[in-house]
């Protein structure tokens, strides 16, 4: 991903955004918003604000610093986590854990003993992939994404309906873990974007570079089972696993479903 990307006006069509997500907890489930504010130089508000550290505690809440995502539980190797529905309450930072419909457990994040509910259930639904002693971090203003910078992920759902026909079988556009869900350009259109300047509703973002994909895309967030190897297929079809793009915020504005991008 590119230091220092360039800034200039897209000549693309205009696409329209069908979704907007985020992701409290890191590798838990996402939630669907129909409008948000963004702030210049920072993620969707809570999203990834969590993360569930797995064995042995590198993350300093004093000192929050960007650490690869192995050292968390994620889907790419937990994909057990994907099995679990979650809601999150921005008020409180409450967050309610269900399987199969049933509620199994809910504490508020930012208080130890909230945390504490919620890691005593956790540790034990996922115990046979733990490295460890498991523990819900945070710190003010970090989020644990893939990648160092305060980021959007967005997606292009006519690149997906390419990759879907190359497997095809329908693909749940939240294997790729968007913030942002585009319609309107056409396929791998978005490559022509990924180091521009564009407006995304009332805001402005600076694209950072393409995503380059892991093995967490190949588990079905519906089932949690690892049915398909979607960056092979990438790699296999279009000579890379690349799959959608980041983008920084630069202005701070509104976006809503049916806003553009461009």
């Amino acid at each position: 991903m590119s230091d220092e990307p360039t800034s200039h006006p897209s000549a693309t069509p205009l696409a329209r955004v069908v979704s907007l997500y985020r992701y409290p907890v890191k590798a838990l489930s996402p939630e669907r918003i129909d409008r948000v504010t963004l702030n210049a130089g920072a993620t969707i508000p809570f999203d990834r604000a969590y993360a569930i550290e797995n064995g042995p505690g590198r993350f300093d809440p004093d000192a929050p610093q960007h650490l690869p995502k192995v050292t968390f539980i994620t889907l790419m190797r937990n994909a057990r986590a994907a099995t679990l529905d979650t809601t999150f309450e921005d008020a409180t930072e409450t967050l309610t854990i269900s399987r199969a419909g049933k509620q199994v457990a809910r504490g508020q994040l930012n208080t130890k003993l909230g945390r504490s509910l919620v890691e005593q259930f956790l540790a034990a639904y996922m115990k046979d992939e733990l490295r460890g002693a498991l523990r819900i971090v945070s710190a003010p203003g970090h989020s644990f994404s893939d990648v160092k910078d305060k980021c959007l992920h967005i997606i292009n759902l006519a690149s997906l309906r390419e990759l879907e026909r190359a497997a095809g079988r329908p693909l749940d556009p939240l294997r790729f873990r968007p913030n942002v869900i585009v319609d309107g350009l056409p396929p791998w259109a978005e490559f022509d974007l990924e180091l521009q300047e564009l407006a995304l509703g009332e805001a402005r973002v600076q694209g950072l570079g393409r995503t380059q994909r892991c093995a967490a895309t190949s588990v079905d967030p519906s089932t949690g089972l690892r049915d398909i190897d979607l960056p092979a297929l990438l790699e296999r079809t279009w000579g890379h696993d690349d799959f959608g793009f980041y983008a920084r915020v630069t202005r701070d504005g509104v976006v809503a479903t049916g806003d553009s991008l461009g």
